[in-house]
């Protein structure tokens, strides 16, 4: 999970929530909705970082707070978000992100920059994320995002496989561990999109590589 900044809302959003009666099922542009969140997120899942496609089918509009718990959110911007479909479908136990969430509350918002997301994470060699927060740790496990089910976990791994390969690459090849101006290259790489989209899974090489950063 890495924090989202949000840009400007839709235009047709803000109109729609001036009409009188206006809620998020009688808002006809979720279109332009999705579009604007899935480049703010550059095109990668708000909680598994997963790759997303900015097509109805393929992509879901997510309430952080819910709509049936939180009406009064249901068309707030910065309550909105970009989710993958999480195993719409399949066993709950297999169901992720939005998917298994519902109308669950989570504690933290990834596009509320008060809420720090990112400090409050941290991943495990296996792929595995977790939080120091107990709460927090729990609804990113079985309880409301399952976020650790077998393919998460292994995508994850994967990525933190090949970024301690260059690192392991580079030391091999200088005689010496990267240098703090390798290093933050490699994360301006990582945070870098191309054609508008972040690489899946992203943040958790920039974790990995913030904390080498942070032994220098």
């Amino acid at each position: 999970m890495r924090e989202i900044g949000k840009g400007t809302e839709p235009h047709s959003l803000t109109l729609h929530r001036k009409t009188q009666h206006s809620h998020y099922d009688n808002y006809v542009d979720k279109s332009d909705l999705r579009s604007a969140l899935y480049e703010e997120q550059g095109g990668i899942c708000c909680y598994c970082m997963s790759r997303i496609v900015n097509d109805p089918l393929e992509m879901k509009i997510e309430h952080w707070q819910s709509q049936s718990e939180y009406p009064a959110q249901q068309l707030v911007y910065s309550n909105l978000l970009g989710a993958c479909r999480g195993g719409e479908g399949l066993h709950s136990d297999q169901q992720h992100c939005d998917t298994r969430k519902g109308n669950q509350a989570l504690m933290w918002n990834p596009a509320n920059p008060q809420h720090h997301i990112e400090t409050r994470i941290y991943y495990k060699r296996d792929g595995q994320i977790c939080s120091n927060d107990a709460t927090f740790n729990t609804e990113l496990e079985k309880k409301v995002l399952n976020l650790n089910v077998p393919e998460l976990k292994n995508n994850r791994k994967a990525v933190l496989d090949g970024v301690t390969k260059w690192w392991q690459k580079t030391r091999d090849s200088q005689k010496s561990s990267p240098s703090r101006l390798q290093v933050e290259d490699k994360i301006n790489a990582y945070l870098s999109k191309k054609n508008g989209k972040l690489n899946p899974f992203c943040q958790v090489a920039i974790w990995w590589l913030r904390k080498k950063l942070d032994n220098k």
